[in-house]
């Protein structure tokens, strides 16, 4: 008690402090329109199955979620923690708007997946901590009365309306990847601005002249890396010089201003852009945007250099034949350009693209 009077006592939080910090916190409040549902297991189960092949499903997982990570002990022992009734996180789902009133998972893609193995036979338990006699069982190994039981188990999702608007769907998402496996940028914002410009980002990275001339590993192509590359190529070509430092928020702010004003005569002249630029690499780059002929990866900082430089000399000079690329390619400073820690502050984003630029534009 005394070191609490204490503490009160030095304390510099005035009560006009207190007052002003409730006020925030009653202006910061944004009213998000949601709903809370408690589902038994099979009930969730069948609204992820039904439909699933044919993409109808009512609760469906997008395409930038990232593939099943979690390994088979992750999977039993979520399993084993719904028989031992403990508390389990609420899933998040949000309704999506353009997919008919469908709800897409947003957080709890592992769980609903992990549950639909369980059902149908998919998942053997193994390496139970608690419940160590269901090791090797599968769910029709169960009796039946514990089977009808784990079904009627219930899980609670939470499912953000279609009345929530962009700004605070993003700022759920943000909130919510928080865990050791985030979604990288670019799955966040499919799940954000989701719409035209996502899917024509998703039409140029199955380009297949951009997969020849950009190749990148699987496991970053599914992480939708390929698409975050393209993304950068557009919002640079068209406002490096208002880039600051923070790469997410200028993409971001880029791909929000895009998708609000999205229209087919954007389409097409931001595809005959890409393939323009696209062509042009392939006849002048040795290697396309790679180092060498022998790489099977491209560094981030590389294709936006050339791919940026490319698209800005053109817009110069549409009839351009550069001269002896391969002189300045191989020099020490675009190495230093675009080294794999290349900062991304202003100046360094300007200087690589601007470099390229005028060495192609360079008589």
């Amino acid at each position: 008690m005394e070191n609490h009077e204490q503490l009160r006592l030095f304390s510099r939080v005035t009560e006009k402090d207190k007052e002003i910090a409730e006020e925030q916190i009653i202006k910061e409040q944004k009213f998000v329109d949601y709903d809370i549902h408690e589902y038994p297991v099979e009930v969730l189960v069948q609204k992820y199955v039904e439909g699933l092949e044919d993409d109808t499903n009512e609760l469906f997982i997008p395409k930038y979620q990232r593939k099943f990570v979690w390994t088979i002990s992750q999977r039993a022992r979520f399993i084993e923690s719904i028989m031992l009734g403990l508390p389990i996180p609420y899933m998040f789902a949000a309704d999506s708007k353009e997919n008919e009133g469908r709800l897409e998972i947003v957080d709890g893609s592992q769980r609903i997946r992990s549950l639909e193995a369980f059902l149908n036979g998919k998942l053997t338990l193994i390496n139970l901590k608690k419940l160590t006699k269901l090791n090797d069982f599968r769910f029709s190994d169960l009796p039946i009365s514990r089977q009808r039981r784990f079904r009627r188990q219930t899980l609670r999702l939470i499912a953000m309306t279609d009345k929530a608007t962009r700004g605070i769907r993003k700022e759920l998402f943000d909130r919510i990847n928080t865990s050791s496996t985030r979604l990288t940028d670019m799955e966040s914002r499919k799940g954000i601005y989701e719409g035209d410009f996502y899917y024509f980002l998703e039409q140029c990275a199955n380009n297949e002249l951009f997969k020849k001339l950009c190749p990148l590993p699987e496991s970053r192509t599914e992480r939708a890396e390929a698409e975050e590359m393209i993304l950068r190529f557009f919002a640079h070509s068209e406002r490096y010089q208002e880039f600051v430092h923070i790469v997410k928020d200028f993409l971001d702010v880029y791909m929000n201003d895009i998708q609000s004003e999205f229209t087919e005569e954007t389409v097409i002249n931001l595809r005959y852009k890409f393939e323009k630029m696209l062509k042009f690499v392939k006849a002048y780059f040795p290697y396309g945007f790679k180092k060498s002929e022998t790489f099977n990866s491209t560094p981030r900082v590389r294709f936006e250099a050339i791919s940026v430089g490319v698209q800005l000399a053109l817009e110069i000079n549409p009839n351009l034949i550069p001269k002896n690329v391969s002189n300045w390619l191989e020099s020490p400073e675009f190495r230093h350009h675009t080294r794999t820690d290349a900062a991304n502050d202003k100046k360094k984003v300007i200087e690589r693209i601007e470099y390229v630029k005028n060495k192609l534009l360079e008589k």
